[in-house]
């Protein structure tokens, strides 16, 4: 069923989470095409393939205005390729169902993946408009398709008759999907119930598109401006110029802007020696949504909380996430609660004793006062330096973002998968701070183009993630163009991307999700890349972070960006042994939002709208991470993986997937480590396999058993 999983994707995308080649962008300002223009496929370039190479999306000729006609001509044709299917006179085949399915919707699939790419990375208050106008189209066609009863009924005669059909393992189990994902979405329900269900589907796709885009409003319209550059005492001459340039480009020129990431924390808090204005900056992330203003989204999660309880009850579940979780690894609420919960007090152990040194600094400097949140990363930061001898500033100027890119990212997967990479310049792309680069397999042969779109602005949304413009299709021997996108400060004109250790990792993390896109090797494309449950997708990426530390590949990229030589063994050894520096801080916060997206998402259907602020408090309290100086990653009010981008009753995932990550791993380090030979296994029985096995017996085919969390723990410093 791939064109209509695909859908779904993009709808949740819809819902929502370098300096290169001067290309042509899209046209940032056009206005919002009439319902009544028509798709003339000679005049918009989305309704047929790209001719570029991979067939890349050619944006130096999509403008805004070819959007909607495409989504409306898309998802004409795909209607009409599913009558078609459900139609047919012939008996029910696997061909003529299954896979004709796999093979429907290439033109929406194609609009759907270049316009929410945009929305996410360059929105613009055209392509607001039009995402507000086709979300809940798209939910509408999407209900068409699997409430329809003829199509059902073929489905479910081929799953009756499965173990009889002479299916290979790989067509059972897709077949076993589609069919489960039919019962999902309601084509079991009487025709009233489905009424009932079209219309909670189109009111949740209409208030997810609503809060992403308060969302984004919001995030900009809370960004901290400074008068005074004295105020910015503590933070680097490039931060400090980065914001200069951010308060100009709003017409601010004399000021500082210090924009806002999508996290609670904020980056500077960790240099600005001004406490006023830290809680000034951590308040503005605190309240971003909460102004009580058209921004303020408090009222749009009441209702979505609510009808997600409804929509679940009506499917016969208990509540959303019971249903949410019903085809992901962990099954179950109580699975994921567990993890999560057995893990708490060990974290806030932690997290009170770093808590504890913290208070101990300030002491001994005669502050005056108790430790609140936003004093947490500044003093912490004191701590890491006199504990480790470590310093942000002095290890920043060896992860210039081009070299760690090349020479650690790229290097890495070379050392691992033989792959290689070349820059090409003729591709078009959206921003110009962009970069494409063609991958090549071992052989020599073209394997993918991977984009990459690393900087911050206010069209974009916060966070970083990967995506593609075009997915892996054994089918069509369609190749992969994939893209990372992420929220790095952009430099002040003639200055270095310098990164910070945080930045580092999450340059690899994206690239692990990347490789997972890039080295699918799958017949049918809904069951490829990273078309997986929730909590396996994340494992590819994470287990990818662990190279960043890998002593062949740090010596070939950690290099100073003036001198070229590398970092010194004393400051390698620091980083190391600071790995699990303030651990339970990061290990609570991010418990304490995964715990709050499933108290959120395990509402019964009859309960009453909630107070956002109150349910929140009660949530931590009952979970026991209501630590005041650590407040969640994300509040409730600017959650946007749960209200907008697909994650609902999901951030669990994270962790889950961080048990198979350093399990893995452990893996690797007991076979010989950074080798190809193990690569290639990893290759060949994780990434390239998709979701083309039941996920938990593929990790076991490559792990010869089931994951243990004992690594997780150490590693994390939690034992």
């Amino acid at each position: 069923m791939s064109r209509t999983v695909i859908l779904a994707a993009a709808i949740s995308l819809a819902l929502t989470a370098c300096s290169g080649k001067e290309s042509t962008p899209v046209s940032a300002t056009p206005p919002a095409p009439a319902a009544s223009q028509p798709a003339d496929a000679s005049t918009n370039p989305l309704l047929s393939a790209s001719t570029l190479p991979f067939q890349a999306p050619p944006f130096d000729k999509i403008q805004d205005s070819d959007f909607l006609p495409a989504f409306k001509q898309g998802m004409a044709l795909h209607l009409a390729e599913v009558r078609k299917i459900a139609d047919n006179p012939e008996p029910a085949t696997f061909d003529n169902t299954i896979e004709a399915l796999e093979r429907s919707g290439e033109t929406l699939d194609r609009v759907s993946r270049i316009f929410f790419g945009l929305v996410q990375a360059d929105t613009n208050d055209a392509r607001q408009k039009i995402q507000e106008e086709v979300a809940p189209l798209l939910a509408a066609h999407q209900d068409e398709i699997n409430l329809d009863p003829k199509l059902f009924a073929r489905v479910k005669t081929l799953y009756d008759q499965r173990q009889s059909l002479g299916l290979d393992a790989v067509q059972t189990h897709l077949l076993e999907r589609d069919y489960l994902a039919f019962v999902r979405a309601g084509a079991q329900l009487s025709d009233t119930d489905k009424d009932s269900l079209r219309k909670l589907n189109v009111e949740e796709t209409t208030l997810s598109t609503q809060f992403h885009t308060r969302l984004v409003a919001a995030t900009a319209a809370a960004a901290v401006v400074v008068d005074d550059r004295a105020r910015l005492a503590g933070l680097d001459e490039g931060a400090i110029a980065a914001a200069a340039e951010d308060a100009k480009a709003r017409k601010l020129d004399g000021k500082y802007l210090l924009a806002l990431q999508n996290t609670t924390q904020q980056p500077e808090l960790v240099s600005l020696s001004d406490r006023a204005l830290r809680t000034e900056v951590l308040n503005a992330s605190e309240t971003r949504a909460e102004k009580g203003d058209a921004h303020d989204t408090r009222q749009t999660i009441q209702r979505l909380a609510q009808l997600r309880a409804q929509k679940a009850r009506l499917l016969g579940f208990e509540n959303y996430a019971a249903y949410s979780l019903g085809d992901q690894m962990a099954k179950t609420p109580a699975m994921a609660l567990k993890l999560l919960t057995d893990t708490v007090p060990a974290a806030t152990a932690k997290a009170r004793g770093e808590l504890a040194e913290i208070q101990k600094v300030i002491d001994a400097q005669k502050g005056g006062f108790k430790a609140t949140a936003a004093d947490w990363d500044f003093y912490a930061e004191q701590v890491r330096k006199a504990k480790f001898d470590l310093d942000e500033t002095q290890i920043k100027p060896y992860f210039e973002l081009d070299n760690v890119l090349k020479n650690g990212v790229f290097y890495a997967a070379t050392q691992l998968y033989g792959i290689t990479f070349k820059e090409r310049r003729d591709i078009p792309t959206y921003h110009a701070d962009m970069k494409v680069y063609e991958v090549f397999d071992k052989d020599g042969s073209s394997l993918a183009l991977f984009y990459t779109d690393y900087f911050k602005r206010d069209s974009k949304s916060g966070g970083a993630w990967m995506d593609a413009f075009v997915e892996q299709d054994g089918l069509t021997g369609t190749k992969p163009v994939v893209y990372n996108v992420c929220n790095f400060t952009k430099p002040a004109p003639g200055q270095p991307a310098l990164l910070s250790w945080d930045d580092v990792t999450t340059l690899f993390h994206e690239f692990g999700h990347a490789l997972h896109g890039m080295f699918s090797n799958v017949k049918y494309p809904s069951i490829a890349g990273t078309s997986t449950s929730r909590d396996f997708v994340e494992f590819p990426s994470q287990f990818n972070e662990h190279w960043a530390l890998d002593p062949k590949v740090f010596a070939n990229y950690a290099k100073h960006y003036k001198t070229g030589e590398p970092m010194p063994q004393p400051l390698v050894d620091k980083i190391v042994k600071a790995r699990t520096f303030n651990q339970g801080y990061a290990t609570t916060e991010y418990l304490a939002a995964a715990l709050l997206d499933l108290s959120w998402h395990t509402l019964k259907a009859d309960a009453p709208l909630q107070d956002v602020d109150t349910f929140e408090a009660a949530s931590l309290k009952r979970f026991k991470v209501d630590l005041p100086q650590v407040p969640p990653r994300y509040r409730t009010s600017y959650f946007d993986h749960i209200w907008g981008g697909g994650y609902s009753a999901g951030y669990y995932a994270y962790f889950w997937a961080e048990v198979l990550d350093h399990d893995a791993f452990q893996w690797f380090k007991e076979n010989g480590g950074l080798t190809p030979e193990n690569g290639q296994i990893f290759r060949d029985k994780v990434l390239s396999r998709g979701n083309s096995v039941e996920l938990a017996q593929l990790y076991r085919d490559f792990r010869g058993k089931d994951p243990s969390v004992e690594p997780l723990l150490e590693n994390r410093g939690l034992k």
